[in-house]
């Protein structure tokens, strides 16, 4: 194993999330400063679009569209070649903010969302998790998630796991042909650590990023965690990229408070190098 300490290669960041390797570049969202970058390996960013709302979860649309989750007014967007447009509304199946997203070979977004205000205090309540069609039409798939965020599509497009950060779980679902999710289970109890942002590798490996416990672990099902890096600092989310798979990036920021986090301006994107490569690069593998 080479070194296993983490290098900063972009930083001075408001609030880094929802890590995407793409087409030779890291793409993520700078939750609270509005905006979707995407970052070659070597740390230089460009800015893909200004956002009115915070940023969330990214992902593509069979054509190369990007769709990105507006938290607040908790709406699915795209980015046209003309512009932003509204996918869907989803104020009215979402209680509160939403957050990170993955979307699977069709064009099917599933969303999450938080349930409750967590920055206020709020007492923690159960949430349902959000199917958007690309032509915009949605519906609440799967109810009782404890803040449900990071997400992966694992066992060659057939199964979704999503990470449950209050839960302290990675829990399963079955996906079917229309977009519905059945036969759920507990992919990995992961008490006492608290997921957040997820990613997984060609060996059907899943990394958990661990914003409390400060680190990032790579979990195996039947097996539980099987490694640990710690990050030193909170860690919000984490992706598998660069050119051989093997550099897993990481989202860190001292605070994911959004009433702190413009004046801190503490998120960086950091990377470490791992044995296992990302779902999709060589000939092994569920991803």
């Amino acid at each position: 194993m080479a070194d296993r300490s983490f290098t900063a290669l972009l930083d001075s960041l408001v609030f880094p999330e929802c890590p995407r390797w793409r087409d030779g570049r890291l793409w993520f969202s700078d939750v609270h400063d509005r905006r979707v970058y995407a970052m070659t390996p070597d740390g230089q960013p460009e800015v893909i679009l200004q956002s009115e709302d915070f940023v969330g979860g990214l992902g593509w649309l069979p054509d190369g569209r990007l769709l990105f989750v507006s938290m607040v007014e908790r709406k699915l967007m795209r980015l046209d070649p003309h512009g932003v447009a509204e996918v869907a509304d989803l104020s009215e199946l979402a209680p509160f903010h939403c957050n990170d997203m993955i979307v699977d070979a069709h064009g099917r977004a599933y969303i999450g969302n938080f349930g409750f205000d967590i920055d206020a205090g709020a007492e923690p309540t159960s949430t349902g998790l959000i199917c958007v069609e690309p032509d915009g039409e949605a519906w609440v798939v799967v109810e009782q998630l404890l803040f449900p965020n990071g997400m992966v599509i694992t066992d060659g497009g057939h199964t979704l796991v999503v990470a449950e950060s209050f839960g302290q779980r990675l829990s399963a679902y079955g996906m079917n042909g229309d977009g519905s999710l059945a036969n759920p289970r507990v992919w990995a109890d992961l008490r006492p650590n608290v997921p957040d942002g997820i990613c997984l590798d060609v060996a059907g490996g899943i990394w958990v990023a661990d914003p409390v416990n400060r680190g990032v672990m790579r979990v195996v099902e039947g097996a539980g965690p099987v490694d640990w890096i710690p990050t030193g600092r909170p860690v919000y989310a984490c992706a598998l990229g660069g050119a051989d798979g093997q550099t897993l990036y990481v989202c860190t920021a001292d605070s994911s408070d959004p009433s702190r986090t413009p004046e801190l301006r503490s998120g960086r994107i950091e990377t470490t190098r791992v044995d296992v490569p990302a779902a999709g690069y060589g000939e092994a593998g569920s991803g």
